[in-house]
């Protein structure tokens, strides 16, 4: 062979090594980027459930208009599932309480996986606290 062939043969693996290092990248991402809209997702379910919840008597199995004695397990919310584990923070008041989510995924690489919390109210919800994406 030629140098001229030889040095077309390098020039081509090391592009086609790079493109594969760049579709790695971009996979990461993707899948950090879905875990974080999936935990966001979960955690939505979970408020909406918890509000149902408040509002539903206790003779009825229901809150009966207070978070105090909310848990995952009165309201049929899962503590963990494919996209990460759930958890509500703090102590639970008569007017809110704090729903914690920690994904499966790190996508900022600080080695700590994605973690999101969202207040939640009788008739609405806080805005979403991110810790670490």
């Amino acid at each position: 062979m030629g140098q001229q062939q030889l040095l077309l043969i390098v020039l081509g693996v090391i592009i086609v090594g790079i493109a594969v290092a760049v579709g790695i990248q971009m996979f990461a991402s993707s899948a950090a980027q879905a875990n974080f809209d999936a935990v966001v997702a979960d955690i939505q379910k979970i408020s909406s459930d918890a509000q149902g919840w408040y509002r539903k008597p206790t003779s009825l199995g229901g809150g009966g208009r207070t978070f105090a004695t909310i848990t995952l397990t009165a309201i049929g919310a899962p503590s963990s599932n494919t996209n990460g584990s759930y958890s509500i923070t703090g102590t639970p008041s008569a007017t809110t309480f704090t729903v914690q989510g920690i994904g499966v995924e790190d996508g900022d690489g600080d080695g700590t996986n994605v973690t999101v919390s969202l207040a939640v109210y009788a008739d609405s919800t806080g805005s979403l606290t991110v810790t670490s994406r």
